[in-house]
């Protein structure tokens, strides 16, 4: 059968929410640091529902597009709302990432408790390098993302054990998503470094089991995600236009 007589697709009423917040926010010259109109006022004015308006600006969030705060409202990151990455990609990224936290648990909370076992004094050093690169990181206004990677190799490596390293190695790609993602939280980057910190303290002093445990509540930080948040079936499906 001819590829052109797939079946056709339906857009998401929260697909053609970003599409019409793109359109505005081009045709009313918001660049960044701009605030979009209230939740509220936009469910109105295109005739959706809230809850497909927060549907869509979970997307723009999760793409990087804007930042929500808290009972502030919605601003522009950049000076525009193109697409940064196609939703296919998101609801893919959305569908795996409980399964790769769930491993990331399970592997690094034993990984650190053999670090607290059996580092060297070259390990710590190594430990102590990443965080200070992470610092630095976080100083300049970054989110950290390489001093985070090579404080969790250093804990990997301190661990000496070749067979949970070689299982690290194999789901490095999907770790680098969830450490995008967490790290782009706000406020995130430097609670990951004092947690960083917790679990270097744990290793220093030799206390597996603390270690373990702080390594635990700080994989548990990073599974809070506003991706998470984000239903990609939740919304209905839109056959026709938004209101104009």
């Amino acid at each position: 059968m001819s590829e052109a007589l797939r079946p056709m697709g339906r857009t998401r009423l929260y697909e053609q929410v970003i599409d019409r917040l793109r359109t505005y926010a081009a045709e009313s010259g918001l660049k960044s640091g701009d605030r979009l109109p209230p939740e509220r006022e936009l469910a109105q004015r295109l005739g959706v529902s809230r809850a497909s308006i927060k549907q869509g600006i979970v997307v723009l969030e999760v793409q990087g597009l804007v930042e929500v705060r808290h009972g502030g409202g919605t601003y522009l990151v950049g000076d525009s709302l193109d697409v940064a990455e196609p939703v296919e990609r998101l609801v893919e990224r959305r569908r795996r990432l409980p399964d790769v936290l769930e491993a990331r648990e399970a592997l690094e909370t034993k990984l650190a408790e053999l670090a607290a076992e059996r580092r060297t004094d070259e390990d710590l050093a190594a430990l102590r390098e990443a965080l200070g690169f992470m610092a630095a990181e976080i100083e300049r206004g970054e989110h950290g993302v390489e001093g985070d990677r090579r404080f969790h190799a250093a804990v990997t490596a301190a661990a000496h054990s070749a067979i949970l390293a070689e299982f690290m190695h194999s789901i490095a790609e999907q770790i680098t998503e969830s450490r995008h993602e967490s790290l782009r939280q706000r406020g995130r980057p430097s609670k990951s470094f004092a947690q960083h910190m917790a679990i270097f303290e744990m290793i220093d002093a030799r206390n597996g089991r603390a270690a373990a445990a702080a390594m635990r509540r700080h994989v548990r930080t990073v599974a809070k995600v506003r991706l998470l948040d984000w239903d990609p079936e939740g919304d209905g499906v839109a056959e026709g236009a938004l209101k104009g």
